[in-house]
């Protein structure tokens, strides 16, 4: 089994590497993909770790981007990169946006909320950015919420109605693009659906921009997969699948391997990167 899409304590999943390897052993998953959010720094201990576990990890990141044509967010994995140093100042640069947003929320939320910046910062230790889940574990600790994705998130933190949200624009779509494909990794849109970017999957499919789309992912229903897969087709892209699994933060239960990738498109994907 071939799952392509996960995150750690590195950014906004509840589990370290370790114990994510020994899971993806448990369930059998023999292929797997660490894409934490803008950082590549969990794939040598992964990779050490998959070699004790019988688990082959292969390296990967999900990058924020921004589509400015839309005003949406976007968010691009990059696999198997040759240079991933080429990436590292991008990641730098996104994760230092996300720094500066999670600060004003988490001021606005102490507005409403008697909760302090360490009873967030306590739960995000070893991570490299400070993510919404961290706040709203926060407001679980004092009682304000039972639950992650409920009411009070939908209160503080809907993406347009929400009273503590805060946006800021990460790095242009194409940049990204060209930075992946700089660093010599194949560039596959994550989760078009859960954004609402199918009309820029698109636009960059038909550009020649992507290599790739994620496809089975628990934010697409059937009938958006089946639209995803005639896209792909259309468009000779690779097909990717993976669970998104963040643990205790998952949006909707995915346990690792919930979400697969075909055995032949990661041997396409593999071929694509050989030629990048």
């Amino acid at each position: 089994m071939i799952d392509l899409h996960c995150h750690s304590t590195l950014s906004d999943g509840s589990l370290g590497v370790e114990e994510i390897v020994r899971q993806a052993a448990r369930v059998g998953v023999d292929t797997l993909c660490l894409t934490d959010h803008d950082t590549l720094s969990g794939y040598s201990r992964a990779k050490f770790l998959g070699e004790r576990y019988g688990v082959k990890i292969i390296q990967g990141v999900e990058m924020s981007a921004w589509d400015k044509e839309r005003q949406s967010k976007v968010h691009m994995l990059c696999y198997v990169p040759r240079n991933p140093d080429r990436l590292e100042m991008l990641c730098l640069k996104s994760r230092e946006i996300r720094k500066e947003v999670s600060k004003e929320m988490i001021e606005k939320v102490m507005a409403q909320y008697p909760i302090t910046p360490d009873s967030v910062l306590r739960h995000c230790k070893g991570a490299e950015s400070i993510f919404k889940v961290h706040i709203m574990r926060a407001l679980i600790d004092y009682g304000y919420a039972l639950e992650f994705y409920g009411d009070l998130d939908s209160k503080l933190f809907h993406p347009q109605t929400g009273s503590c949200i805060v946006n800021r624009e990460y790095p242009d779509i194409h940049h990204v693009i060209n930075l992946i494909h700089g660093a010599h990794g194949v560039a596959v849109m994550a989760h078009p659906m859960l954004y609402d970017n199918y009309a820029l999957a698109e636009q960059l499919a038909a550009e020649g921009k992507i290599d790739g789309i994620e496809v089975d992912h628990y934010s697409a229903d059937p009938q958006a997969r089946e639209k995803l897969r005639a896209l792909a087709k259309r468009y000779d892209l690779i097909i990717t699948g993976g669970s998104d699994f963040h643990g205790l933060y998952n949006q909707k239960p995915a346990p690792l391997g919930s979400e697969s990738t075909a055995p032949e498109q990661f041997q396409k994907l593999l071929d694509r990167a050989a030629h990048l």
